[in-house]
């Protein structure tokens, strides 16, 4: 009776699985205000108010030169767009953050405004995992943030396995990783063993602020600032911590499961 009871409970619930990507994107809540912008043209002579208030060093200013934004290691409290007198930062709203490349993160140097988006794996690569990806998730020292936001996507709400997109217990069954933390000193020789026992050809996946550039952690002694001290990293996902649909854009984006733009 139990049982009967469940479905008739479900099939008048109807499907709870969100459109995205083949409808509409959710939209981010009011105080996540996604990615930032930079527009270096509007930075003062000699302003540097926005520098100091930045809690991880993600912004600098060499002489001369214009305001950078390291989007790697910024945890988005938009300290420097309050700060900003001029408005040369400002928050977009947009989900979309993901890189292939960590100097794409990178904005104000070179005209770069916004973040060049992830391309897709090649095409050898993404007939191997564009259907079915296997990954193992490594928490390599985070405070759960990240962890919690990437176990949503297994909710029925977003449903991360309608896209053949599943997390496995055992690297030696994985096609990758995906990396949460800093990588404490402590999780070193845990990562690279696991790393070392997924078969290739595998990708890495690096998520949050601490696995890309240690986060609040930057330059602490008892961690390795980021995956990528240990091992190489094929897709980059900022945030502290990225929002779910930052994270599934991305692992789509780098699988060729979504449009360029």
């Amino acid at each position: 009776m139990f049982v009967l009871d469940t479905i008739a409970h479900r099939l008048k619930r109807g499907c709870e699985t969100m459109a995205y990507p083949a409808g509409p994107a959710p939209a981010l809540p009011d105080r996540h205000g996604g990615a930032l912008k930079v527009e270096a043209s509007k930075c003062a002579d000699g302003c540097n108010v926005c520098v100091p208030v930045c809690p991880t060093q993600a912004i600098t200013r060499p002489e001369g030169k214009p305001v950078a934004l390291d989007l790697g290691r910024c945890i988005f409290c938009a300290a420097c767009v309050e700060a900003c007198p001029t408005k040369a930062i400002t928050q977009t709203g947009d989900h979309r953050m993901a890189v292939r490349r960590r100097e794409d993160l990178v904005l104000g140097q070179a005209g770069e405004e916004q973040v060049r988006l992830a391309a897709a794996l090649d095409e050898k690569l993404r007939k191997l995992f564009g259907r079915s990806l296997r990954l193992r998730q490594v928490s390599a020292g985070g405070c759960n943030a990240c962890e919690a936001d990437v176990n949503v996507l297994g909710t029925i709400g977003w449903d991360l396995s309608r896209f053949g997109i599943q997390f496995v217990a055992s690297p030696r069954h994985a096609d990758g990783l995906l990396i949460t933390g800093p990588v404490s000193k402590g999780m070193e020789l845990a990562l690279k063993k696991t790393y070392d026992a997924v078969p290739p050809p595998k990708i890495v996946i690096a998520v949050g602020a601490c696995a890309i550039a240690g986060g609040p952690f930057v330059g602490h002694a008892q961690v390795r600032d980021g995956a990528a001290a240990i091992v190489p990293v094929d897709l980059f996902i900022p945030g502290c911590p990225p929002h779910p649909l930052t994270i599934l854009d991305g692992l789509l984006r780098v699988l060729g499961r979504l449009e360029k733009g």
